[in-house]
């Protein structure tokens, strides 16, 4: 059974990774194409070629290794390290024969149409899904495990939360956005026994992020129940759906997270349940049940606890998909600001394939095909920011040279490239061992 999850995780891993590298070398192909260059190879994945057949010029095929793709296009020294071109003089169809300005388009269209592929994928959930929302008008509170993180941080039980880093926020989505919470300097304002206050976060928070949590909406749900499973105790004992819990024991409960500690932790003991239904308040005894510790009652859902369901329309939709196109790019950008100044670890917060892999699964098993694409425009943007950073062998290298060729009029010399690639290659490939080695170390 274990061998099947491990397959199904690299089947849904793989396939988010084959869309995105798909429409990143579709960037370089159409743009090429489109200013007459020569493409000699369309590969999705990288040698030995597994599968593929050509048309025209162009050899479209399937590579071995699914984790990168490449276009190649005549006159370009690029990953094959082919040179054979430079013993003779520039056709008009080859890529160093077209002026900068079209040789930096076909470069840079990977990265344009990874961001495309984010922006169509925001704008189609919205479309099609509508966009929840809980607004922070709406949550009078949160709760805050004892010794949990989040008390680690500052926060408390009914502390109730108005803003963050000085401005207030219409919904509480708002505060946990990637740019936000990738911010250098993260602040709170909250709402305490009546008066407002600051609950500052150092940036070394993230570093704990993905395995401890954060300001999740769960945290402001009462304890109201939305099911109960037949044959449980919860049903046996005569609970129904929409009951409240106030009171377990003599503790009173106003949370949701803080009914199913008290019940998790009961270990199996009979509890006094106070219920309140309607006008009426009553108490029953029910007992967890040994092996998995719940009682069978449902959590409520987000429109219970003052969340709201919006429609958008179509454009509404498109600028709904270009700022959640933005606000991911910032977030990403930020935290890598934050890992390259120090404020966080690096070790901590760069996965590789076993980490991505893990996290698609994940949102894949939590929020099936919402969750999937979701994942996968978080992927394409991240793809598309890091081919664009300034290192040879990536798109942003040979943009540096195109650069420097536009404003000194000059072309590097091909010797210089290709020794620029190799350095690249090497700083690439150690990248992807630690990578990789990391994302080992974190398993065990």
């Amino acid at each position: 059974m274990e061998i099947i999850e491990i397959l199904k995780t690299i089947g849904i891993f793989v396939g988010a990774l084959m869309i995105l590298v798909f429409i990143h070398e579709l960037g370089h192909f159409l743009a090429a194409k489109f200013f007459g260059m020569r493409v000699e190879r369309f590969s999705v994945g990288f040698p030995p070629r597994v599968w593929g057949f050509k048309m025209g010029d162009t050899d479209y095929c399937i590579g071995a290794t699914p984790l990168g793709g490449y276009v190649k296009i005549s006159g370009m020294v690029d990953e094959s390290m082919d040179t054979e071109f430079l013993n003779k003089e520039p056709e008009h169809w080859e890529y160093r024969s077209k002026p900068v300005w079209q040789r930096m388009i076909v470069i840079t269209a990977g990265v344009i149409f990874n961001m495309i592929l984010a922006f169509f994928i925001f704008t189609g959930m919205t479309i099609s899904n509508g966009k929840l929302t809980l607004p922070v008008s709406n949550v009078n509170g949160i709760y805050i495990p004892e010794g949990s993180f989040l008390e680690e941080l500052g926060f408390q039980t009914d502390d109730q939360i108005i803003g963050v880093n000085g401005e207030g926020v219409i919904a509480f989505e708002d505060l946990v956005a990637p740019s936000v919470i990738t911010s250098g300097n993260l602040s709170y304002q909250v709402i305490r026994n009546g008066e407002e206050m600051d609950v500052n976060v150092p940036p070394t928070f993230l570093d704990s992020l993905q395995t401890r949590g954060f300001l999740d909406p769960i945290l402001a749900f009462p304890s109201t129940i939305s099911n109960v499973a037949l044959g449980t105790p919860a049903e046996k004992a005569g609970l129904k759906a929409g009951d409240r819990i106030i009171n377990i024991d003599s503790i009173d409960v106003n949370y949701w997270v803080q009914l199913t500690t008290i019940i998790t932790s009961s270990e199996g003991k009979e509890m006094d349940f106070t219920i309140q239904r309607g006008d009426s308040i009553f108490t029953l005894a029910i007992a967890a049940d040994p092996e998995t510790k719940q009682v069978g009652i449902g959590i409520p859902t987000l429109e219970m606890v003052g969340g709201e369901h919006i429609q958008l329309g179509f454009i509404a939709s498109l600028v709904d998909g270009w700022d959640q196109t933005i606000e991911t790019t910032s977030g990403i950008i930020g935290g890598f600001s934050r890992m390259f100044s120090g404020d966080i670890s690096v070790r901590q917060n760069l996965g590789g394939p076993i980490a991505i892999a893990s996290i698609t699964r994940q949102a894949t098993d939590q929020a099936g095909w919402t969750g999937f694409w979701q994942i996968t425009a978080l992927l394409s943007i991240t793809l598309a920011i890091m081919n664009i950073l300034p290192i040879p062998a990536l798109d942003g290298g040979h943009l540096v040279f195109l650069i420097y060729e536009g404003i000194v009029r000059k072309e590097p010399s091909e010797q210089f490239k290709i020794v620029a690639q190799n350095v690249g290659f090497i700083v690439l490939l150690t990248l992807m061992v630690f990578v990789i080695f990391n994302d080992i170390t974190k398993l065990f």
